[in-house]
């Protein structure tokens, strides 16, 4: 009862004013005719709160979201459906969706004629720009009485998660220059078959196929072992993303994050399709959710886009290292590199050094900054070419599919001996001739 007289709405205390004052001026001036007007008027938002009160809702809900995993812009379509499980009729529902701002408004409903056995179905559309992941729900409901006297409010505390997947833009083929480990080809090959003299072993590296696992040679050296006649030479590809917060500019969708994470998320995609096994690995190491993700039948690299999803910006000031003492690490790696320091190139030597081949896409993060592009030689694609990246550019303002096209026709100078440092820079000292395609500025 207390609740229900705490859920008076407007029109409910309204009435009780007027009644107590009815009441109030019937004794004063000698009306008896006023007093049970009086007492009617107060009694009924009174005698509704103890009804509502005392009723007992059992109301169910079901909550589907289809798709849960969409691309920004792309809708998703939320289905309810409640149902009434008690023998109590309810006057009227008023449903309300609790929804994050970025899925737009919250969706809300007028439901009546509920009674026993009572079923009603709704849905409503959501679509978000920014990437991440949210929860649909939980629903709050409202019952009313006819009179709209008093208003009880109820929540369901279950919802669904929904999650955004960056953009992703269509790239055009281009040479990879290697891509299976120890190998040159860029696309997936094999081992031939051959008998069983021919056996050789080597030692398990991680994202092999356990049914390879060769227990002899295992037994004996102490460490898991695979054949290597039977194993197959999956073509791999690590995609490495900075997503220091120090490294880009901006704010929100139009940041170079954002931009890194649309470009990791259109990398991903296409070696994918290529038949790659794909690798995520972001400035604070290997993501493990997506190690080694190899397409299927149904989605690109969904491991990998799902992580990108959540990817948040970090505080640290140095690139971890970890991922690069993992014996056997070849294969190919692209680098999608925001502003870079002098104590980042050792590192992106080492990653360089340990690849079959290595290719950076460079964001020009003093564009977005300034709006002034970087000069062509002391840009981030300029400097990753001297240690011997195929590297490109990539402005605000320039279309990833171009920069990628670019990237293609790249090609990569020798690397300069470690410390030999000359000429302007954006904080980094570095010399010699570009050899490197760079983009940026207003097109």
């Amino acid at each position: 009862m207390r609740e229900a007289l705490a859920g008076l709405t407007l029109r409910g205390r309204a009435f009780v004013a007027a009644g107590v004052t009815a009441v109030v001026c019937a004794v004063l001036l000698g009306q008896p005719a006023l007093t049970r007007v009086g007492v009617l008027v107060l009694a009924l938002p009174l005698l509704t709160a103890a009804y509502v009160g005392r009723n007992r809702y059992r109301l169910a809900l079901v909550r589907t979201v289809s798709p849960q995993l969409v691309t920004a812009g792309q809708p998703a379509r939320v289905g309810l459906t409640m149902t009434n499980q008690g023998r109590t009729p309810h006057a009227v529902l008023l449903v309300e969706e609790q929804l994050p701002y970025v899925l737009g408004t919250r969706p809300r409903f007028v439901l009546d004629g509920i009674g026993q056995g009572w079923r009603r179905e709704v849905s409503y559309q959501v679509r978000s720009d920014v990437r991440g992941r949210y929860d649909v729900g939980p629903m709050t409901v409202r019952v009313s009485d006819p009179f709209g006297l008093v208003e009880l409010g109820r929540s369901f505390q279950t919802s669904v998660p929904l999650t955004v997947t960056p953009r992703v833009v269509p790239l055009p083929p281009i040479n990879l220059g290697g891509g299976s480990s120890g190998s040159g080809d860029n696309r997936p090959r094999a081992f031939a078959h051959g008998s069983a003299e021919d056996v050789t072993v080597r030692e398990y590296r991680r994202g092999d196929d356990l049914r390879r696992v060769h227990w002899l040679s295992s037994a004996r050296t102490g460490e898991l072992m695979v054949r290597r006649e039977e194993q197959p030479w999956q073509a791999r590809a690590t995609l490495f993303i900075d997503n220091r917060a120090g490294s880009h500019r901006g704010q929100g969708v139009a940041s170079s994050l954002e931009t890194a994470v649309v470009a990791a998320a259109s990398i991903a995609a296409h070696l994918g399709r290529r038949g790659f096994a794909v690798r995520l690995v972001t400035a604070a190491g290997e993501d493990a959710a997506a190690a080694w993700h190899v397409r299927d039948a149904t989605l690109d690299t969904g491991p990998i886009l799902e992580s990108l999803a959540v990817l948040q910006p970090l505080r640290a000031t140095h690139l971890d290292t970890g991922w690069l003492r993992e014996q056997g690490q070849g294969g190919l790696v692209i680098a999608v590199l925001g502003d870079l320091t002098q104590a980042d190139l050792p590192v992106l030597r080492r990653m360089h050094h340990g690849a079959d081949a290595g290719l950076a896409v460079a964001l020009d993060v003093a564009a977005w900054g300034t709006g002034v592009p970087t000069a062509p030689g002391a840009s981030g694609a300029a400097v990753l070419s001297r240690q011997g990246w195929r590297s490109v550019g990539l402005g605000p303002r320039d279309r990833l599919d171009a920069a990628w096209q670019d990237l293609g026709r790249s090609r990569a100078t020798a690397p300069r001996p470690h410390g030999a440092t000359s000429g302007p820079g954006t904080g980094i000292r570095t010399g010699g001739g570009t050899g490197a395609t760079t983009r940026g500025g207003p097109s």
